[in-house]
């Protein structure tokens, strides 16, 4: 006896899965194209000949077919448009380890790979598939969180009765922008750099900067060495007391003496040649 092409259980024919189909519609949650053609074609196989399909209706499911076909080779398209205009990017992608912990990686994309219509990001010399990213970094994001900088506003106190040094913390910035030097403007003055010390991330400002300080507040400008020459000016600030240095009146500059000029009227006609 032959055997059938398709089992039956309990009156009904039993439609074969193939792996793939199997695996794509676990691997989705949805049915695939392949799927979805190997059910039309069991429907038009296996359809009731006493209420069978019409013409229509046929062509309405190959339409829906075709356009599945289309929308999923779109979305390949696009990903892979999507991923390959990722390179150079720093990105931010999710990995899952066979414990089932998921940890971040984040790197440059050095360049963009495709396998089987699957498109795999290289970061840090690995491939990690597109479905993993998380999130895109701008290069201005990297290099505006590297910039050093003063994190809280400081006050410095300078008692011209009790003279003594001031310092306060600075951040030096981090990769490509790292600061090791800093030079310091008060009252639109630059000190001298023999005034001006740091240490790790700590500024001093030698107490003969402030001799020639009168009393008053000040503000004190941080300028950094990077490449970017980071300037700060909103959060050093100098409050000088008990001072009784008096700056020398501005000298005016005279003006230069005049020329010496004749009132015509006042001249006197030479005689007249006779």
């Amino acid at each position: 006896m032959a055997e059938l092409i398709q089992p039956v259980k309990n009156g009904i024919i039993e439609q074969k899965k193939s792996v793939s189909d199997a695996k794509e519609a676990s691997a989705n949650g949805a049915l695939g194209k392949d799927a979805f053609l190997q059910l039309l074609v069991a429907q038009m196989k296996y359809q009731d000949p006493l209420n069978p399909n019409t013409d229509t209706e046929f062509i309405a499911q190959l339409a829906t077919f075709s356009q599945l076909e289309q929308l999923q080779n779109l979305s390949a398209l696009t990903t892979s448009s999507q991923a390959f205009s990722l390179v150079g990017k720093n990105v931010v992608l999710n990995t899952k380890s066979s414990t089932g912990e998921v940890s971040t990686v984040s790197g440059r994309v050095d360049f963009v790979s495709i396998s089987k219509g699957k498109a795999y990001l290289s970061v840090g010399n690995r491939l990690y598939s597109a479905e993993q990213l998380d999130s895109v970094i701008s290069e201005e994001y990297i290099i505006e969180k590297g910039l050093p900088g003063i994190k809280d506003k400081v006050t410095l106190e300078y008692d011209a009765e009790k003279p003594a040094d001031v310092s306060f913390k600075v951040d030096l910035g981090d990769g490509s922008t790292v600061a090791d030097q800093v030079a310091i403007v008060i009252n639109g003055t630059l000190l001298d750099s023999d005034l001006v010390s740091l240490s790790g991330n700590k500024v001093t400002i030698n107490k003969k900067a402030f001799e020639k300080l009168e009393n008053g507040e000040y503000v004190v400008a941080v300028i950094f060495n990077d490449p970017y020459l980071t300037t700060v000016t909103d959060k050093i600030s100098l409050k000088v007391s008990n001072s009784t240095y008096v700056a020398p009146p501005e000298e005016e500059i005279p003006d230069p003496d005049p020329e010496d000029e004749t009132d015509p009227e006042d001249e006197t006609d030479p005689d007249p040649v006779e």
